[in-house]
């Protein structure tokens, strides 16, 4: 189960609705081995898509290297799709890399951007995917 502050959960749906015609995507870090969700980090989609997010390779070595300095890791991976539901795509499974992660999702299809907004969450290893309740407290 994904435990998420309401804070963090609206943090994540404004950077959907606001890059919203194209794929939002960002991490949530907290404490290695804690599993607590605690620091937003907004990413800039390289790939400028509305169907694909690609984190920009500088930004993500700097990230790595800012949750390493903080003894951090990503709790949270999440990304938007803007014209389907909120389940991972072959391409979202090919590249979870992650497999201590939460992968959430937030669709804004059907929504013009404006919500409400599908918010789930999976965990993603080794290529099976496994959608989890998310807890918003």
């Amino acid at each position: 189960m994904l435990t998420i502050t309401q804070a963090l959960h609206d943090q994540i749906v404004a950077h959907a609705r606001a890059d919203h015609p194209d794929e939002a995507c960002g991490v949530v870090a907290g404490p290695a081995g804690s599993g607590r969700a605690e620091r937003f980090i907004p990413m800039f989609n390289a790939a400028r898509s509305p169907t694909f997010y690609e984190f920009d390779s500088a930004d993500l070595f700097k990230l790595y290297r800012d949750m390493d300095d903080r003894d951090e890791e990503p709790v949270i991976i999440y990304h938007s799709h803007t014209a389907t539901e909120a389940y991972p795509s072959r391409t979202d499974i090919t590249y979870a890399n992650e497999p201590g992660a939460h992968y959430v999702l937030v669709s804004t299809a059907d929504t013009d951007g404006a919500g409400p907004f599908q918010f789930r969450s999976y965990r993603i290893v080794e290529g099976e995917v496994s959608e989890e309740d998310v807890e918003i407290v």
